[in-house]
């Protein structure tokens, strides 16, 4: 429909200048003395226009005649660039693909050739990483370094990288710093720090990398959890020479990062820096704020304190918690070291009756054996030592 259009329009025009030229009649005259020339001005307009066309024609081709070895070359060194280009990205090609010897050596090429001669470091530098092969990687960060001041943060991040993976994570922090001093933290260099801080046992700085992440939505809730449980319980452990110190940190533990197993862990601690009597008032106060199982059997393998007044606190949680095979066993330990022989047997042949736990069936051979029944205890030695190879 386009074509049909431009066509009537041509026809239009000729047309329209068909008509125009019939009903000229001037004329033009040019005088040379002793010559004159008179012709048509319908002529002399398309003399004009002809000549017009061939003078602009022929100065045309000879600037493009003259052009021709600059547009050569401008032609030559396109086609190089954009075969650099085309080889540049078979290298991240062949990165993607995970042949990184190929890309290595496709990466030295395009160093070689002078494009992209950063970028190309760069991309050799990862291949190198891949590989397992340190020293080649440092060589090529360098060269990026080097060539382009705006590779070092990149380069910086692969330093990183390498030194983690080479579990050298001192080195790895090291690097990690000189990156924030250049272009800040971001979200991955965050990520990097946070592992590298963990290798090197800088459980506060975990602590404090964790929590920026999860602020900025960069790590799930549920993995921020665990890093953060197992921070706090290594310097828990850290403390265990220092009761003072120990209490302090528990004390300014934010309480949203609390959790039972972290409790385990502090109480455990405390019984083995002696402070029982510590260790027992925390765990029947966290018991009383969220209950935990393995809390529960920490408590009925603490010795020391009040007997009798312990016996009596498991007993109000034995109305909320009946189905507790750790409750009942520690009530059974309880009962055995106050020598209470019928309340012992009850309690752990009532945690047996829920799961056949090998250190319930040790308790009652021990109680057999206090109350001089060997033939029993001996079963239940028997019976415990088939559960261990099972």
């Amino acid at each position: 429909m386009k074509g049909l259009l431009w066509v009537l329009t041509l026809f239009a025009l000729a047309v329209g200048i068909a008509l125009a030229a019939h009903f000229n009649d001037g004329y033009l005259l040019l005088v040379l003395p002793p010559y004159r020339a008179e012709i048509s001005l319908n002529l002399a307009i398309v003399i004009i226009l002809g000549g017009f066309l061939i003078l602009y024609a022929l100065l045309r081709g000879v600037a493009l005649t003259l052009s021709l070895p600059r547009r050569v070359r401008e032609f030559r060194e396109r086609r190089w660039r954009e075969k650099m280009a085309e080889s540049v990205c078979n290298v991240i090609r062949l990165l993607f693909e995970g042949r990184y010897s190929q890309a290595m050596k496709k990466a030295g090429e395009a160093h070689t050739a002078g494009q992209s001669s950063a970028l190309a470091s760069l991309l050799a530098a990862r291949s190198a990483q891949r590989l397992h092969e340190p020293d080649k990687q440092k060589v090529w960060l360098d060269r990026a370094a080097q060539e382009d001041p705006k590779m070092q943060s990149a380069c910086l991040m692969l330093e990183a990288e390498m030194h983690i993976e080479m579990q050298r994570f001192a080195e790895a922090v090291s690097a990690l710093k000189r990156l924030q001093e250049i272009s800040g933290r971001h979200i991955a260099a965050l990520r990097l720090e946070l592992r590298a801080q963990q290798g090197c046992a800088n459980w506060d700085e975990v602590l404090r990398i964790a929590r920026l992440l999860e602020k900025r939505n960069a790590l799930l809730p549920e993995l921020a959890q665990e890093i953060r449980l197992k921070a706090h319980q290594e310097n828990i452990r850290q403390r265990r020479s220092d009761l003072v110190r120990l209490q302090a940190y528990q004390r300014k533990m934010p309480v949203r990062e609390a959790s039972p197993r972290l409790a385990c862990t502090y109480a455990e601690v405390l019984i083995e820096l002696g402070a029982r009597d510590e260790a027992l008032v925390f765990i029947e106060a966290q018991l009383d704020r969220e209950w935990d199982s393995r809390l529960v059997g920490l408590y009925g393998l603490t010795p020391g304190g009040d007997l009798t007044a312990r016996i009596a606190c498991a007993d109000r949680w034995l109305l909320q918690h009946r189905d507790d095979a750790q409750l009942l066993l520690a009530l059974g330990r309880l009962c055995l070291a106050q020598r209470l022989w019928g309340k012992a047997q009850t309690y752990l042949e009532a945690a047996l009756s829920l799961a056949d736990q090998r250190e319930a069936r040790l308790e009652l051979a021990r109680l057999f054996e206090q109350t001089e029944r060997a033939e029993d205890a001996m079963h239940q030695y028997r019976a415990a030592a088939g559960l261990a190879e099972v």
